[in-house]
């Protein structure tokens, strides 16, 4: 019983569960590679509308998201109850903000169902797929799609 238990567990991923106003979201635990508390930001003249602006992170700027905004959910006018994710992905690091960090979860790669693409244009493909749980859908962000930008290495 133990070496199947095992054998299941190769297959878990980890996802960090994340609010935007009353929707839940997550992203694969091994993007992530710190929860900050909300610090305001530098503005990024000619950035997208979606990036909050500059944050100096122990020596490194990086570029926070709106990730509301990102997603076509409305503007942040974030607060002290706001986080921001720290991400490191396609070799850059970037700030996700969000309402609050929820959970952090195992499941397995065959719970992800796949969403309907019925969003098109420029957020197609922002959405993995979904985690069901309890009665919440947690939509799975993909990071290469929502962040177009870091593809180029490019803020702006």
């Amino acid at each position: 019983m133990s070496s199947n238990a095992v054998a299941k567990g190769e297959h878990q991923l980890e996802i960090v569960s994340f609010s935007i106003g009353s929707q839940a979201f997550c992203l694969e635990i091994s993007h992530v590679l710190e929860i900050r508390g909300w610090t305001p930001t530098t503005v990024l003249p000619h950035a997208p509308d979606y990036v909050k602006g500059l944050m100096n992170l122990r020596g490194t700027v990086l570029p926070v998201v709106d990730l509301s905004l990102r997603l076509g959910l409305g503007v942040t006018e974030p607060s002290a109850r706001h986080v921001v994710i720290i991400v490191f992905t396609n070799g850059q690091t970037v700030g996700l903000l969000v309402e609050a960090v929820s959970d952090i979860l195992t499941v397995s790669p065959e719970e992800m169902m796949a969403a309907p693409d019925v969003s098109g244009g420029e957020l197609a493909g922002c959405i993995r797929g979904v985690f069901a749980r309890d009665d919440e859908l947690m939509r799975a962000i993909d990071l290469k799609t929502t962040l177009p930008f870091l593809a180029t290495g490019e803020a702006g």
